[in-house]
């Protein structure tokens, strides 16, 4: 069997930037691929015809339905592909379905319960073109089993992972004349809740508000920023100096069901800060421990500015919580770790 990772251009660009830095997050992707001995199809510019168009209202990109048009000639019975998102893997999946000499697929799913990704399971069969399923939280296990109807053995709730021999505990070098609180990503993210929440306090927020896979950053970010509050893009470096820096980390989301907000909820619980989270559908699994980590209502900046308060005029009982975030974090979501159960599912298809 030859295996194979399918790589869009955000995910090319991603590893591409942490691989240029002298200092970043090791990619799971590049792990994975020396786990399996796997090559990286990396995505190029293909001619895109009319039915990828029509295609991509349902699903991904026209350039990722030409990309897996391009890629599927070259895939045959002894291929087994990885796709580490739905915006590729619907596409290749649904076109390889047609072949009578098809590859196995497997696919991580992220964002698949609203309206049209709904529509789109059913429409391109996806149950019967995909091989297995990975998943980051159970909401999104349940929802394909009782709406696609697929057997358990088929999905794999994998804990979502955190490189911490890159983000460790240590001694930020951010100046600090008073107390920061910091937040990071773009996805479902709240703060206008955050501003209402901290505007009046004597703090500074810091922003980090960016995401691979959004661009439109004004759309959750207060029209009028508040004096106290910043939003800048942070290098890999600077990002861990502002997370040791930081006497909070905050992640203030918008309800959802994807797992929206676990990345940097485990990156500050990997450099043992206290953590206040949203809680939502989507990080149910992620939020069960509340010695390690502080949970608020969304929508309620009462709750969220009284969380902030609480934790810091208790600096023992911060301290206390962050040690207990990290060993979570050690234990649960190690990169290493969970790279390795990936590729052990990945590998049953070869049973």
């Amino acid at each position: 069997m030859k295996y194979h990772i399918v790589l869009t251009k955000i995910n090319a660009d991603r590893i591409s930037q942490q691989s240029n830095q002298e200092k970043a997050p090791r990619s799971d992707l590049l792990l994975l691929a020396q786990y399996l001995n796997a090559s990286l199809i990396k995505q190029q510019n293909y001619p895109i015809k009319l039915i990828d168009r029509i295609a991509s209202n349902f699903s991904g990109t026209p350039a990722n339905w030409a990309f897996a048009r391009a890629i599927a000639k070259q895939l045959g019975s002894n291929d087994l592909v990885f796709c580490p998102g739905e915006e590729i893997g619907i596409p290749l999946a649904t076109i390889c379905d047609r072949q009578p000499d098809r590859p196995k697929i497997v696919v991580w799913l992220h964002r698949i319960t609203g309206l049209r990704t709904r529509v789109t399971l059913k429409l391109f069969r996806v149950a019967n073109s995909v091989n297995l399923f990975v998943v980051s939280n159970l909401t999104n296990k349940e929802f394909l089993k009782t709406y696609l109807d697929i057997p358990s053995e088929k999905i794999l709730f994998l804990r979502h992972f955190v490189d911490d021999l890159y983000f460790t505990p240590g001694i930020g070098k951010f100046p600090k004349p008073r107390s920061l609180i910091m937040s990071v990503g773009l996805e479902y993210r709240d703060y206008e809740l955050l501003a209402e929440a901290t505007a009046d306090l004597d703090l500074d927020v810091k922003i980090a508000g960016f995401s691979q896979f959004q661009s439109r950053t004004a759309k959750y970010l207060p029209q009028v920023m508040p004096e106290n509050m910043t939003n800048q893009k942070y290098s890999w470096l600077e990002l861990i100096e502002l997370y040791r820096s930081a006497d909070l980390v905050v992640v203030c989301l918008k309800d959802n069901t994807a797992a929206a907000g676990v990345t940097v909820l485990l990156e500050g619980m990997c450099c043992q800060k206290p953590i206040i989270c949203t809680r939502t559908a989507g990080l149910r699994e992620y939020l069960q421990n509340e010695q390690a980590v502080m949970t608020i209502e969304p929508g309620n900046a009462a709750e969220l500015r009284n969380a902030i308060v609480y934790l810091l005029d208790r600096p023992e009982e911060t301290r206390k919580r962050g040690k207990r975030a990290l060993q979570l974090v050690q234990e649960r979501h190690n990169l290493d770790s969970q790279v390795k159960v990936l590729g052990e599912f990945i590998q049953t298809l070869e049973q």
